[in-house]
């Protein structure tokens, strides 16, 4: 007899968990989620608004070139957050990973506040975008997991909007901590550096209470866990009074449980099962990080240079373009779950496409002032904001769960790398501020991508409104009848 003894092959596992969590009604749990994970993005949109104000420049005797860079560092550390917490959140889970990513942002904030010299002002930059990076990939996942279907589209476009939340929430602290009458020059921008932390540590607090996502648990071998966290999760909604109907057990799925996916597998899906859906997803992804990089980035060079604001009146300005922001998600949200995704992603891009348009054409004009221009960029916003943050929503619940983090890390990523470009075209097309041509041609530009990438959606983009994450696409770990 030999000696070595053979493991068995992990037994399916029939479970009714996916439906059951779809059929919950909205409930204080379901509040827990959003409050405990949907943070994320106001903290980045506050890390970069307080990179943007470069306070830190005159403490730590920076150029022009070394503040641009603090920014890129920022970026640099998100892409690699995204790329090595996706693939660990989906191994390893959910929760492990939206602790262990919003502490990693926490520590690289908080420091950087001290820094002393640019190198360490660097280094700490860096984690602390690797930290929102990797709570980019966990978070969009293990909202879209345990959010019901019927209201999914909605919390997951108005969470990812929120971080122009934390945009506006940063040049209201700067307008305080940057100005040298109220706090002295080498302490606001530290103290700057600590709101996001202070907020974080109260965050962490909400997320213990928060489970491991049960559809991750069942795929990877935790099926009873993943049952006692589903019957204590039904147990809290039903003690608010709610009836929970009977679940058909038609609705069960059968899995076998995974660990790691190879690689080779991974590019399998994206390249020969889902060629469409990866399609779809590029070019979502590229679309929105180009305009909104180059237009973000570069508002205040527009303002100085064709209508002679002042640096320090930018502020101002900001404000109603980041609540527009803010209130596209907000408002427009629960439409991408009643009219559908296909038909609200063409009508956000295509809107925001038209007043682009609109706006470019009396900017070469010469008929537009600050105020006029700032109007037609919060309405231009308004609709790109809840397309932008559909793009999330469309990369992360249209690939299995196995792959879920990865996916979102991936295209995160490359529309990173896509938006990185953008702010360098339209700088240069800017000029000295004498020649609106090259400027108008580049509004031009964006709104003829925008449109372009609200077309492919409308065309090839899959209806996944109201239905379970299962019937959008298979787990890899569906049991495969005999």
């Amino acid at each position: 007899m030999s000696n070595l003894v053979e493991k068995a092959a992990p037994s399916p596992v029939t479970s009714l968990i996916p439906a059951r969590m779809d059929r919950l009604p909205w409930s204080k749990f379901h509040w827990t989620v959003v409050l405990g994970l949907g943070v994320s993005w106001i903290l980045d949109g506050l890390e970069i608004e307080l990179v943007a104000s470069a306070g830190f420049q005159q403490t730590l005797h920076m150029s022009a070139q070394e503040v641009a860079f603090a920014g890129t560092v920022y970026l640099v550390g998100q892409v690699f957050g995204a790329l090595v917490f996706g693939r660990l959140s989906d191994r390893l889970g959910r929760r492990n990973f939206f602790i262990i990513t919003l502490a990693i942002y926490l520590i690289g904030s908080g420091v950087a506040g001290l820094a002393f010299s640019v190198w360490f002002l660097y280094l700490f930059r860096f984690m602390a975008g690797m930290g929102i990076g990797g709570e980019y990939t966990a978070i969009n996942s293990a909202i879209d997991e345990i959010i019901p279907s019927k209201y999914r589209g909605r919390v997951d476009i108005a969470i990812n909007g929120t971080y122009w939340g934390g945009a506006a929430l940063g040049a209201f602290g700067n307008i305080f901590l940057l100005n040298p009458n109220v706090v002295p020059v080498d302490w606001g921008w530290r103290i700057g550096f600590f709101i996001g932390p202070v907020l974080g540590l109260v965050i962490i607090y909400l997320r213990r209470h928060i489970p491991e996502s049960p559809r991750w648990q069942l795929t990877h071998g935790h099926a009873e866990e993943a049952e006692r966290n589903v019957d204590r999760i039904e147990a809290e909604v039903r003690a608010e009074g709610h009836d929970l109907p009977d679940v058909p057990e038609g609705k069960a799925i059968s899995v076998v449980a995974t660990s790691s996916i190879p690689f080779r597998q991974i590019v399998g899906v994206f390249v020969r099962k889902y060629p469409r859906r990866t399609f779809v997803s590029f070019v979502m992804m590229v679309t929105q990080s180009f305009l909104y990089n180059a237009i973000f980035f570069t508002y205040a060079l527009v303002l100085q240079n064709f209508y002679g604001t002042s640096p320090s009146s930018t502020q101002y300005y900001f404000f109603p373009f980041a609540i527009g922001n803010l209130l596209g998600p907000l408002l427009l949200g629960h439409l991408f779950d009643t009219i559908g995704r296909r038909k609200m992603i063409f009508a956000t891009y295509g809107l925001a496409a038209v007043t682009l348009a609109i706006s470019a054409a009396l900017f070469s004009a010469g008929s537009l002032n600050a105020t006029t221009q700032t109007i037609l960029w919060c309405v231009s916003f308004f609709f790109a904001s809840a397309g932008a943050s559909s793009a999330y929503l469309t990369v992360s619940e249209t690939f299995p769960l196995e792959l879920r983090g990865q996916a979102i890390s991936y295209f995160f990523a490359i529309g990173q790398i896509a938006g990185a470009i953008a702010p360098a075209i339209f700088g240069a097309l800017i000029g000295d501020g004498t020649d609106r041509g090259p400027l108008t041609i580049g509004y031009y530009l964006g709104a003829a991508i925008m449109l372009f990438g609200g077309l492919v959606a409308l065309f090839f983009a899959f209806d996944a409104e109201q239905k379970s994450l299962e019937d959008i696409a298979d787990p890899l770990s569906k049991a495969v009848s005999a």
